[in-house]
């Protein structure tokens, strides 16, 4: 079972500390030469579960083994409190030993993922960032004039337009052209807009 333990927890991020609970005692199954360890269905290793074992002999038998699945890894917190609208910054975060199975889903690992973003709603201090608390700044606004840089194999060519709608970094958005057409491409720094063809 601890073989097929690993193997199923072998892709999780950070240190996996499992543990195998007790079997009861007064259990009095047949021996069996292959048990066969199984996830029963809708579960999976994470945090308090259960790891069915089987064994197809003369008088077949399954059990249902307690174990825990801890994910110790690295979590990005708040080194302070931060007010819904702030911007993140370096000295705004700092990096715990989290058991990611006791943290909601989408908890950020990398400070990389918080630094310079938006909070959507305030953080207290050690408060781990989930990526649904935080919003990429906007890098274009509605009406704003931008410059369009097309690229092309061996080419490059640029104009301004106007921003149809706000876009954060990485983003796609609209812009009108002077000649009245409306293209779209990838939201840049500095109100650059690139389109490729």
């Amino acid at each position: 079972m601890d073989h097929f333990m690993r193997q199923n927890t072998a892709e999780l991020p950070g240190q996996v500390i499992l543990t195998v609970g007790a079997i009861d005692p007064r259990l009095q199954l047949p021996s069996c030469d292959t048990p066969e360890a199984f996830l029963p269905a809708g579960s999976r290793l994470w945090g308090n579960t259960t790891v069915g074992v089987r064994c197809q002999t003369a008088t077949p038998w399954t059990i249902y083994v307690p174990v825990s699945v801890k994910i110790m890894a690295q979590t990005v917190v708040a080194a302070r409190p931060l007010s819904a609208g702030q911007t993140v910054s370096q000295a705004d975060v700092i990096t715990q030993s989290s058991d990611l199975s006791q943290l909601p889903p989408g908890v950020i690992v990398d400070p990389a993922l918080a630094i310079g973003k938006t909070v959507i709603m305030s953080a207290a201090t050690g408060q781990a960032f989930r990526h649904d608390m935080l919003r990429a700044p906007q890098v274009i606004q509605q009406g704003q004039t931008v410059k369009l840089m097309a690229k092309g194999s061996g080419f490059q060519v640029t104009s301004e337009g106007k921003a149809l709608t706000n876009a954060t970094l990485g983003q796609v958005v609209s812009v009108r052209t002077q000649s009245g057409q409306v293209i779209s491409g990838i939201a840049k720094q500095n109100g650059v807009v690139e389109v490729n063809f």
